[in-house]
C-alpha cells in the first residue's frame, strides 16, 4: 500500500479513509454514541483552545522525551485500544506494532483485539500495554491479566466507562456487523456473556449490569497483578481518591471518544480539574480528539503527562498499512516538535498552563 501523496495530516488520513472503507465499517469505527454532540465536543474544545509562544528561547537540547513508569517515552504520544484491526487491513494489529516499534512509540493492545496480544508482542520493538474489560466471571478477567503479563505487557489499561454500551445510532442503522473472519481471539476460552432479558423492555436494569465493575474489582485486580493499572474512563475528579485508594498505577481522562454516554465533557475540558486533584500522585493521561501536535503541547499544559491516539490510527492503517501507521506518528510527532519550538518550550516540564492564551 502506498500513502497518497497529499496526505501530510491526520486530517487527510481521515479523507482518504472515507473514501476507502465500506459505509458500514466506517460507521462503527466512526460512530459516536447517540447524536455525536461529545464526540464533536472533543475537536471543537481543542480548537477553541489558543497557544501563546515565546521568541528568542534558548532550544539547544530540545527534546520530548520522558519517563512513565520507569521506562523512557520518547514522545508522549501512546497508541489507545480499539478493536479489530483486521477490519481495515489484513495484517491488523501485526502491521501496527511494527509502526509503532519504527517510531518508538508504545502501543496498547485491546481485549478485542483481532491478533492474540502473544503474538503482537512477538512484533513489538517498543513497550505494550494492554487494555483491559473485565469479565463476568474474576476468574476469567485474571486469566487476561496473566496472559498479558505473560506476553511482557509493560501496564494494564482497565475501561472503566462503559458497563454497557451506549447508544450507538450511527453504527446501529448503517447495519455493522463483524465479519465472520474477524473475532476477539484474545478472549478464546473464556466463558461468553449469556444475558438474555426474562421479559420485554429495556434490558439494563433486567441484570444487564450484575457483573460491571466496581471500586472493590478495582482494588482486587491491584492485587492480583505487579503490573501498574491504569484506569481509562475518568472525567469527574471525584473519582481520583476512590482510584487511589484502590490503587490504581495512573488515570486516563477519556469519555470514550464520545461512543459511550453523549452529552459528556470534551476530556480536554475535564483534564484540568482531574489533573489538579491528582496532584502529581500518580500519571494523568488524555484520550480524546487529538488530531495535531497543537493538541498534545494543549492536553501538556493543561495536566496531562501523555496522550492516547485512537482513530488516525485505524485511519492510517486502512490507508497506507504499516508504513501509513509509522508515517502519520511521524507527523505526530513533528508536528509537536514544532509546536514546542515555537511557544519557545524545549522539554516537556518546560510545559505549563502559560502556553495557554488566555486574555
Amino acid at each position: 500500500m502506498i500513502v497518497p501523496p497529499d496526505t501530510v495530516s491526520l486530517s487527510d488520513y481521515e479523507r482518504h479513509f472515507n473514501g476507502r472503507i465500506d459505509p458500514a465499517t466506517r460507521a462503527y469505527i466512526a460512530g459516536a454514541g447517540a447524536d455525536g454532540i461529545t464526540q464533536r465536543a472533543n475537536r471543537e474544545a481543542f480548537d477553541c483552545l489558543r497557544l501563546m509562544p515565546r521568541v528568542l528561547r534558548d532550544l539547544s537540547g530540545a527534546t520530548a522525551r520522558s519517563e512513565l513508569f520507569g521506562e523512557v517515552l520518547d514522545y508522549p504520544i501512546i497508541l489507545a485500544p480499539m478493536a479489530h484491526h483486521r477490519l481495515v487491513h489484513p495484517d491488523g494489529e501485526l502491521a501496527t506494532v511494527e509502526a509503532a516499534g519504527l517510531t518508538r512509540s508504545w502501543m496498547t493492545v485491546s481485549t478485542q483485539a483481532s491478533v492474540r496480544v502473544d503474538e503482537i508482542a512477538r512484533r513489538a520493538t517498543a513497550p505494550l500495554w494492554f487494555q483491559l474489560y473485565s469479565q463476568p466471571r474474576r476468574e476469567d478477567t485474571l486469566t487476561l491479566v496473566r496472559r498479558a503479563e505473560d506476553a511482557g505487557c509493560k501496564a494494564l489499561v482497565l475501561t472503566v466507562d462503559a458497563p454497557v454500551n451506549g447508544m450507538r445510532n450511527m453504527e446501529q442503522r448503517a447495519g455493522f456487523r463483524l465479519p465472520p473472519t474477524i473475532a476477539p481471539v484474545n478472549l478464546a476460552g473464556l466463558a461468553p456473556e449469556d444475558f438474555r432479558p426474562p421479559r420485554p423492555g429495556s434490558p439494563v436494569f433486567q441484570g444487564m449490569l450484575h457483573a460491571a465493575p466496581t471500586w472493590d474489582m478495582v482494588a482486587w485486580l491491584c492485587s492480583e497483578t505487579g503490573l501498574p493499572v491504569l484506569l481509562k474512563g475518568i472525567l469527574n475528579p471525584e473519582d481520583v481518591e476512590p482510584a487511589i485508594a484502590a490503587g490504581a498505577g495512573g488515570l486516563i481522562v477519556s469519555n470514550h471518544g464520545g461512543r459511550t454516554l453523549d452529552t459528556l465533557p470534551a476530556s480536554i475540558d475535564a483534564l484540568p480539574a482531574v489533573a489538579e486533584r491528582a496532584a502529581r500522585r500518580l500519571p494523568v493521561l488524555m484520550d480524546g480528539g487529538i488530531r495535531r501536535g497543537t493538541d498534545i503541547l494543549k492536553a501538556l499544559a493543561l495536566g496531562a503527562d501523555a496522550v492516547l491516539v485512537g482513530q488516525p490510527v485505524l485511519h492510517a492503517l486502512a490507508v497506507g498499512g504499516m508504513a501509513g501507521v509509522a508515517h502519520m506518528l511521524t507527523l505526530l510527532q513533528t508536528e509537536l516538535e514544532v509546536a514546542m519550538a515555537l511557544t519557545g518550550r524545549p522539554t516537556l516540564p518546560d510545559i505549563d498552563c502559560s502556553v495557554i492564551f488566555s486574555t
